[in-house]
């Protein structure tokens, strides 16, 4: 137990941090945070599901079907800066200087992929019109030029794009103006998150950029509501202060500011879990705010949504006249067979090998435990090198297999068994998730009550120059929903088109043609 001062349980009480929770966080820094056990890669046909043509569209009629009848919402995680899309950039434009030498010499020189990449696909970024009528003339040679075009795109005097959130930056260019992430999600609303011609989103954002995101929702609904006849009812919200962590010295104790306050960090975005137990809905979507398409691939993305919402509308009912049925306490030992069986091949629910040989009492409370509870599916794409986290099976400390969606960093790479099996994995999580939050009763669920909170991660950090180490809560789509019951479906690849960098608004996927 670490000793607080008055003044630090003050620090507590402002943020509403319980001590109780410092005093774990802490106990998790010294304990660490195990690797988790990889028990296999998902595959399809055990653990990810591959639709026909034919289920596909059945699934989506029957969305389409009883959406009016629904309460949906698309949440959307959208407090990421674009500064770290920027950070091949920033360096080159703190690193290059053209009157000192050529750009090719810099390029041959440095090795830097990112900058040539950069200068050479710059006509097709979405605000290159923008900037070369803010720099028109103010350089002498092509180098120049560049430098220039890098400068003025991030510095706070010119189009301060290094400062702004990545939901407001151009992402595509048709023939009528640019749009920005946000301005996507809409379109992309509007096509499977309607119901009675109403769309609710919910982003999460940083405080700092509320106004920012309030201007250009009062820009863009307006002119979508006009293009779809869809009215939309937008909220937001922030990472709440609660959900900070705290950062340690190297020797566990609280790492302290320069005025003796404890450091906290933002908990990163398991953080949201939080958030998204504060909405109501029937059906919750799920995507990130950088992953957006241009209106060509939208239908596309929106029958593979609506496939999703289907898929879990038709297993959740099931679920809920067996959860109806558990009630009764007299249940018949065939129908517990059914409903141990639909667990186990619907929901990928496992069982402990001595389930069998228990008391029809003892199965009943077991099969209760395990079908009352939030349901996800989540899309996968074949995985095509990009980096990020996957669907695998995985044991717990007792010997218990779940399904789950896990980050490279989670597993132990010095361990040749857990690597053979991470590099078998065939599928990617695109963070493409439709969240069904209610028991059979129409009541939400508790959402906190189903984190696994030892799987975090500790990362090491420094502030002013001295190191420490700073706990990350268990991701959104990995810890925070580990006792969910899961179920993963192979979604087309169109689906998938982060812009993690810059350069990613090259690929041909963002490009309007």
């Amino acid at each position: 137990m670490i000793k607080l001062s008055t003044e630090d349980q003050n620090q507590l009480s402002k943020k509403g941090i319980s001590e109780e929770k410092v005093q774990q966080q802490i106990a998790t820094f010294k304990e660490g945070i195990p690797f988790v056990t990889l028990d296999k890669a998902a595959v399809v046909g055990d653990g990810i599901v591959k639709l026909s043509e034919q289920e596909e569209k059945e699934l989506t009629a029957l969305f389409d079907s009883k959406k009016n009848q629904l309460h949906l919402l698309k949440f959307v995680p959208a407090s990421g800066a674009a500064s770290r899309m920027f950070k091949a950039i920033f360096n080159f434009v703190d690193a290059y200087n053209p009157k000192q030498g050529s750009l090719d010499a810099y390029i041959d020189k440095t090795g830097d992929k990112a900058v040539k990449k950069f200068r050479d696909g710059m006509p097709n970024f979405p605000f290159y019109m923008e900037l070369m009528q803010k720099i028109e003339g103010a350089y002498n040679s092509e180098d120049e030029k560049v430098h220039l075009f890098a400068k003025e795109m991030l510095a706070e005097e010119g189009l301060n794009y290094g400062f702004y959130p990545k939901g407001l930056l151009p992402f595509h260019l048709y023939k009528d103006g640019s749009a920005t992430p946000f301005k996507e999600h809409l379109k992309e609303a509007a096509l499977y998150a309607t119901s009675e011609g109403m769309a609710n989103l919910h982003f999460t954002i940083s405080p700092q950029h509320q106004e920012m995101f309030t201007k250009e929702e009062a820009k863009s609904a307006p002119e979508i509501n006009k293009a779809t006849e869809t009215n939309f009812s937008i909220t937001y919200s922030n990472q709440k202060p609660a959900t900070d962590t705290i950062a340690v010295n190297m020797d566990d104790t609280p790492f302290r500011n320069a005025d003796g306050s404890i450091l906290f960090r933002p908990g990163g975005h398991g953080a949201l879990i939080e958030n998204l137990n504060d909405q109501e809905a029937d059906i919750i979507f799920i995507k990130n705010i950088d992953n957006v398409v241009v209106e060509s691939n939208l239908t596309a993305v929106a029958e593979s949504k609506k496939m999703l919402a289907g898929l879990l509308l038709k297993i959740q009912e099931q679920a809920f006249v067996y959860a109806s049925e558990l009630e009764n306490d007299k249940v018949a030992e065939d129908k517990l067979e059914e409903i141990t069986t639909f667990l186990q091949d619907k929901l990928n629910v496992r069982f402990s090998s001595d389930f069998k040989q228990l008391s029809p009492e003892a199965k009943i409370t077991q099969l209760k435990q395990k079908i009352n509870r939030p349901i996800r599916v989540c899309g996968m794409v074949k995985n095509e090198g990009e980096p990020g986290g996957g669907p695998f099976f995985i044991k717990d400390t007792e010997g218990n297999v779940s399904l789950q969606i896990i980050e490279s960093a989670q597993i132990n790479s010095k361990d040749s068994a857990q690597m053979s099996i991470l590099q078998n994995s065939t599928h990617f999580n695109p963070v493409d998730l439709v969240c069904g939050v209610k028991n059979f009763k129409g009541e939400k669920y508790n959402l906190l009550e189903y984190v696994d909170t030892k799987q975090g991660f500790i990362t090491g950090k420094t502030k002013e120059g001295k190191e420490l180490k700073a706990l990350e809560l268990p991701g959104l789509w990995n810890g925070a929903m580990a006792f969910w019951n899961t179920i993963f479906v192979e979604v087309p690849l169109v689906t998938f088109n982060p812009v993690k960098t810059v350069n990613d608004l090259l690929k041909p996927t963002h490009q309007v043609q």
